[in-house]
């Protein structure tokens, strides 16, 4: 059986994040990317979409949660959307970096990444 691996690359969302006074009280960019491995079926390797994870559902759950969230750290914010992303019963590995542009002086960004990992049965 094949893998397939839904890659969302550069979502970017707005979030309040971090725990200086500054920022809890302004919006912040951030990016995400995401990972999402599951078992390819027959059924989605044969044009049938009941076999294959929907990646618009899982996007828009996320955009939600961030959008509406507050968050202290980048930590939480990550495992929040990890979480999200590995929800679906199928999914048997997710790996999600979340870059926070220019938290640093002389530093593009400031990135973390999780990963999820099934254990086999």
């Amino acid at each position: 059986m094949s893998n397939a691996i839904i890659k969302i690359t550069n979502l970017r969302l707005r979030t309040y994040i971090g725990f200086n006074p500054d920022e809890q009280t302004k919006q912040q960019d951030i990016i995400i990317n995401c990972e999402i491995h599951y078992p390819a079926s027959k059924h989605c390797l044969s044009d049938h979409v009941e076999g294959a994870l929907n990646y618009k559902t899982i996007t828009k759950k996320i955009i939600n949660h961030v959008e509406e969230g507050r968050f202290l750290l980048l930590e939480k914010l990550v495992s929040d959307v990890l979480e999200i992303s590995a929800e679906h019963p199928w999914v048997t590995h997710a790996r999600v970096t979340i870059d926070k542009p220019h938290a640093l002086r002389f530093a593009d960004s400031v990135s973390l990444t999780l990963e999820f990992h099934k254990e086999s049965s």
